[in-house]
């Protein structure tokens, strides 16, 4: 796989080597190794103009980084047959890692700073999503430009965990591999470094993250087997374990623990109706430091314009991500009175594409009482995602 590509720095991006990441207005010159002629088809665009490239820094990097892969699933041949045999790949051959360079790009670093000097954790879980889908992709190759190459989604988010807060001064680095593969499933761990001061040369993990993903045939959009993964190291060997136990659990659940779970929360939801009523019915009685859960709702409504598809002409999954965290921290702002912070995301579930010629609604409210831990307030908050309309 060719991963060289040349910026306007005059750097050049090695095999499995670090992206750079860098500022949306740092160049505007034609990453393609060989620029098009000027009598190429009017429907054959530069890079910089495919869908995905609008979202952030990082997908532009990611882009120009593998522009021959991303041709091709462009553009892929015509009546061109499935790939014919699975390859056996590595955890290695997936890794890819990308480097903000905060502490030397002024402009990087103001496009990701939050009003409290720190990361802005949306447009990072948009980048999150955008690192593992290449990741997938580099998996699923099969570097035979007469196969139809696969659709690869998003399918869910398993775990997102914030370990410390995130300065928007100091480099920043995201390495994600490959860890674990069924028969149409991939999961890819992404961590996210950075040093606990600047100029210091020992990383610190400060953000890790699950991705699962699911191949689709590009023709009949049913599932297609992947390539295989061969962990080489012990770590690689124990987290295919980890992830192999984490796939047998949630077809257990699916199954045989499923009415399990369906009596706890239906108890649950007995209780909290029991509380809520007091406040409909006799609202003298109820607890004065409670609410209704309905009063902590915030919503919004938004249109998905073609600037936030993938290469796939659906809306990408980092940036409803985005939006989502960002409705999620002000509903936690509002209700709390206070500047939240961000500890993780529980699961993510991707259950259909959303077309750009959508209009979607996000609603999100509490959806447990709050506790306290230690001298902290833990509020979990829940979040739907709507399509109010699809216009064909």
């Amino acid at each position: 796989m060719d991963l060289n590509s040349t910026h306007s720095n005059n750097t050049t991006i090695p095999v499995n080597g670090t992206i750079p990441v860098s500022s949306t207005l740092a160049t505007s010159t034609t990453p393609f190794e060989n620029p098009l002629p000027a009598n190429t088809s009017g429907d054959r665009k530069p890079i910089a103009l495919w869908p995905g490239m609008y979202h952030s820094p990082v997908t532009t990097a990611l882009w120009e980084a593998r522009t021959k892969i991303f041709e091709r699933l462009l553009d892929p041949p015509r009546d061109a047959p499935p790939q014919s045999e699975l390859l056996t790949k590595t955890p290695s051959q997936s890794r890819t890692s990308i480097l903000y360079n905060f502490s030397s790009d002024f402009v990087l670093r103001e496009q990701y700073r939050d009003p409290w000097n720190d990361v802005r954790i949306g447009k990072l879980l948009e980048d999150l999503d955008a690192l593992a889908g290449t990741i997938s992709v580099k998996h699923c190759s099969d570097e035979d430009s007469t196969t139809r190459p696969l659709i690869l989604v998003t399918a869910s988010v398993d775990k997102i965990v914030l370990k410390k807060p995130i300065s928007v001064d100091i480099d920043l680095t995201i390495v994600g591999s490959v860890i674990w593969v069924g028969r149409s499933s991939i999961e890819i761990q992404l961590e996210v470094t950075q040093s606990k001061r600047e100029n210091s040369d020992s990383d610190s993990v400060v953000l890790t993250a699950n991705f699962i993903f699911v191949a689709r045939d590009s023709e009949t959009g049913k599932a297609a087997p992947v390539n295989r993964l061969s962990p080489e190291t012990a770590r690689e060997k124990l987290l295919y374990e980890q992830a192999e136990a984490r796939n047998n659990l949630k077809k257990r659940k699916r199954v045989g623990e499923k009415k399990d779970h369906e009596n706890a929360e239906e108890k649950k939801l007995r209780d909290l109706l029991a509380e809520g009523r007091i406040f409909c019915d006799m609202p003298a009685l109820a607890d004065r430091d409670s609410i209704l859960l309905r009063d902590t709702s915030l919503e919004n409504s938004l249109i998905c314009h073609p600037q936030q598809r993938n290469i796939h002409g659906r809306i990408f999954g980092g940036f409803l991500m985005n939006r989502a965290f960002e409705l999620a921290f002000s509903t936690a702002y509002a209700f709390a009175g206070l500047v939240p912070y961000f500890l993780e995301v529980d699961h993510v579930d991707f259950l259909r594409p959303i077309s750009h010629l959508s209009m979607l609604k996000l609603l999100l409210m509490l959806r447990d009482p709050s506790y306290d831990l230690a001298r902290y307030q833990i509020l979990s908050i829940s979040l739907s995602l709507y399509v109010q309309k699809q216009r064909l």
